[in-house]
């Protein structure tokens, strides 16, 4: 499972940039151009690390990060970039919530190692898996549906799990039987699946009756979409 990054920088040769370098290096990428679209992206897609400029347009980076903060507290690293140089700068981002503060200009070999070194620290167990606003943190047995937490049953968290696991892949009715009972009868469980998927759309469906993430696929199971 990759880790993502949210890049938040409103220059965009430099946002390119960085993106550029950390596909490079194996993460997931997502970007925002302003302070706005930065709390939408982090709300969509519950990254692991924000690398995070100050000087943004609608909302200021020191705001984005106190925000992220109240949202997840220390379950997401936030490395700020900026070209502000003075030590009470730096001394105020780092109190804010900030886990590194990386000077403009500076070097995609530099940032890179920077990263590396603040998910060695707190991020190498920022699991999680993020598609549309839906989020499931599979170690800490979480689910969130647009930042907000979702109680589903054992059957039903390993069930999306598996969805999302496996985006717009058709599974059978008997693939995800062996997910959650797979020593059960298939006959008397395909009921069952179909009633776990009922109501786990009734929780993360916005019309259980007319689903657009747990999709049917007749005579063959069923699709999760993305």
């Amino acid at each position: 499972m990759k880790q993502l990054v949210l890049v938040v920088e409103d220059d965009e040769m430099i946002r390119n940039l960085v993106e550029i370098y950390l596909e490079k290096e194996g993460y997931d990428v997502i970007t925002a151009g302003d302070g706005e679209e930065a709390k939408e992206m982090f709300l969509q897609h519950s990254p692991c690390l924000v690398l995070l400029d100050l000087m943004l347009p609608k909302v200021s980076g020191e705001e984005v990060c106190q925000w992220i903060r109240e949202q997840e507290k220390n379950e997401v690293s936030i490395i700020m970039l900026t070209a502000k140089i003075s030590s009470e700068d730096k001394i105020n981002g780092l109190k804010i919530g900030a886990d590194d503060y990386v000077i403009k200009p500076f070097s995609p070999e530099e940032l890179m190692a920077r990263v590396e070194a603040v998910l060695r620290r707190g991020g190498q167990f920022c699991q999680k898996i993020s598609h549309q606003g839906l989020t499931i943190k599979p170690r800490k047995g979480e689910v969130l549906l647009n930042g907000e937490p979702l109680h589903l049953t054992k059957y039903e968290f390993n069930l999306l799990f598996y969805f999302m696991e496996n985006p717009n892949i058709v599974l059978s009715r008997e693939q995800l039987i062996n997910q959650i009972h797979p020593y059960a009868d298939t006959a008397i469980m395909d009921r069952t699946i179909d009633a776990h998927i009922k109501k786990l759309r009734e929780k993360i469906e916005e019309t259980p009756s007319d689903p657009k993430r747990i999709m049917t696929v007749r005579g063959m199971g069923y699709r999760f979409v993305v």
